[in-house]
């Protein structure tokens, strides 16, 4: 299997309003890449944002002027040091500061997480699959940091097109052990090698991830959420 990374370039700053799928469709189909079947198309969350208007005007552009934001949008404060606080969102991701992010927003300006990623996933996938009249499945990811490691990565928030966890659960190994545990979260794989063109300062917010085989079945990111009872470190 050979898996290839494409950055999509070309699309304009997001407004609040503007038809995202229209635009990334523009994009697609004025690169080289374009858009065939099996491809996963990886759509930071942000601009998702930006055009479903989840964008908050701030009294000033000081460090702590969208901390209201943070509790507002938080279910649970689960670990507060300084200024860095670990919330639970309504969505139910474990993340810094309830996903409330001021990067790339402008000034005095805040991006929340979208109300519902996964809905707004299907959406986009039911536009581009209209508009080039090919199957394909998306993502739409934002950066979390993860417990005991250092550094960011991209993870899946919003999965439309294929399950999001591969169950190798009940299936041999190598030397024919059976695994029993083993449940791997493609579509975070699959966020953080999007990244790797996508970046954090380039400004190209979508990438076409080609070459997958992915489960068919349908689900949603929400599946990769652990619940509480199953949680080790709360």
């Amino acid at each position: 299997m050979t898996i290839t990374i494409h950055p999509i370039t070309g699309l304009p700053e997001i407004a609040p309003g503007d038809d995202l799928a229209l635009l990334v469709g523009d994009a697609l189909a004025a690169s080289e890449v374009g858009l065939e079947s099996g491809d996963v198309v990886v759509v930071t969350h942000k601009v998702v944002s930006k055009a479903e208007g989840r964008v908050v005007e701030l009294d000033d552009d000081g460090p702590h002027s969208h901390r209201h934001l943070v509790e507002s949008e938080s279910v649970a404060t689960l670990r507060r040091r300084g200024d860095l606080v670990i919330t639970e969102t309504r969505h139910g991701f474990i993340c810094a500061n309830a996903g409330v992010d001021r990067s790339n927003a402008g000034p005095c300006r805040a991006v929340l997480l979208p109300l519902d990623p996964d809905r707004s996933a299907r959406r986009l996938r039911v536009r581009l699959m209209q508009r080039f009249e090919v199957k394909v499945a998306v993502v739409i990811t934002d950066t979390f940091g993860r417990p005991f490691r250092r550094g960011l990565t991209d993870v899946a928030i919003g999965v439309a097109g294929f399950k999001p966890i591969r169950d190798l659960r009940g299936v041999p190994d190598d030397h024919d052990r059976i695994l029993e545990v083993t449940e791997v979260a493609v579509a975070d794989e699959i966020a953080a090698a999007a990244d790797l063109v996508k970046g954090k300062a380039r400004g190209i917010p979508v990438a076409i991830v080609r070459g997958l085989s992915l489960p068919t079945e349908e689900g949603a990111a929400t599946d990769l959420i652990r619940s509480a009872s199953e949680d080790l470190f709360r």
